[in-house]
């Protein structure tokens, strides 16, 4: 009898050591869940991916370790981002990241004025009615802005200098993205003020890439500006050997297109703001206020000249542009 009852204690007491674990566990705070909003692809920003991750990283969170992301990718469709932002909205995941993309930022504001939000943007964020502030956001979205408006003269300016006879450029946009009426009229500005003429010319998706070169023979056009866009980027290689195809100099903003073999790449370098989109978004599942979290802006600018590409096109790149650049592709 003694027997029975010391066994029925030791089981008694092994039930609860293995109860008390599993009560425990219940009790404990669910691993936060990141909603990540790209306008474009993961292998496409493969190393924005990595900066990112550092930055969150450097708060204290590991994807798959302490926290998990939920990734909606809209492949360069920005039609497609309203309904992949409500869907993390509907997830109720605890912030969201939708950097790269200004109509990605959009979509998520859109779909919540509760989730936090963290995002770079290429215009100006009060302009836009995102923010109150730079300083003082206010509502549920920060982040980065990346100089894309202010340098989108200056990719006519480089063409200009490229090809200082010329007096038609291009510019191609996607009606779609919500900075494009701002990057049209301060282009146009700056093509008066070089005394170009400025054609501005929209796609919105990978079948009108094709007619958009047959418009720049129509329209004697001798350069192209391509407006920042994640249909754009996840498009490079379509884009830039369309470029070289019909003897088109062209420009775009992310280094990508000069790798691709297009012509030049002039604008903001995005690793660093992915950094810092990582960074906050870290700094809020620790508990600070999206409000209080001011607009950084990021500064770096780069250019890269594709030589390769140059002399397909028969050009002779001026030695002061290529002293300017950051990298040269032979």
């Amino acid at each position: 009898m003694a027997i029975h009852i010391r066994r029925r204690e030791l089981i008694a007491a092994l039930g609860g050591a293995v109860a008390w674990p599993i009560a425990a566990r219940g009790q404990q705070a669910a691993m936060p869940v990141i909603g990540f909003l790209g306008g474009a692809s993961p292998d496409l920003w493969a190393d924005r991916m990595r900066a990112f991750r550092q930055g969150l990283s450097e708060t204290g969170y590991i994807e798959g370790k302490n926290v998990t992301i939920e990734y909606r990718w809209a492949t360069g469709r920005n039609d497609l981002l309203p309904a992949l932002a409500k869907d993390l909205v509907g997830r109720r995941v605890d912030a969201i990241a939708a950097p790269g993309s200004s109509a990605a930022a959009v979509a998520a504001k859109a779909a919540t004025s509760t989730i936090p939000i963290v995002t770079t943007l290429a215009a100006d964020p009060v302009a836009m009615g995102l923010v109150a502030s730079l300083n003082r956001p206010g509502g549920n979205l920060t982040g980065v802005t990346t100089l894309g408006l202010e340098v989108g003269p200056k990719r006519l300016e480089l063409l200009h200098e490229l090809l200082p006879t010329a007096s038609d450029i291009a510019l191609l946009v996607n009606p779609t993205n919500p900075t494009t009426e701002a990057l049209s009229s301060v282009s146009q500005a700056a093509a008066n003020r070089l005394g170009l003429r400025l054609h501005v010319l929209n796609a919105s998706g990978e079948r009108e890439l094709d007619t958009i070169f047959a418009a720049l023979i129509q329209l004697r056009a001798s350069a192209l500006a391509i407006g920042p866009d994640a249909l754009f980027t996840a498009r490079r290689e379509q884009l830039a050997a369309l470029t070289v195809q019909h003897a088109m100099p062209a420009i775009y903003q992310f280094r990508e297109f000069a790798a691709a073999g297009g012509l030049m790449s002039y604008g903001a370098s995005f690793t660093d703001p992915f950094h810092r989109v990582g960074g906050y978004i870290g700094r809020i599942l620790k508990g600070e206020k999206v409000s209080d979290l001011p607009v950084q802006q990021a500064e770096k600018i780069e250019l890269f000249i594709n030589l390769k590409t140059a002399r397909a096109l028969r050009l002779t790149v001026p030695l002061t542009l290529l002293g300017r650049a950051d990298e040269v592709i032979e």
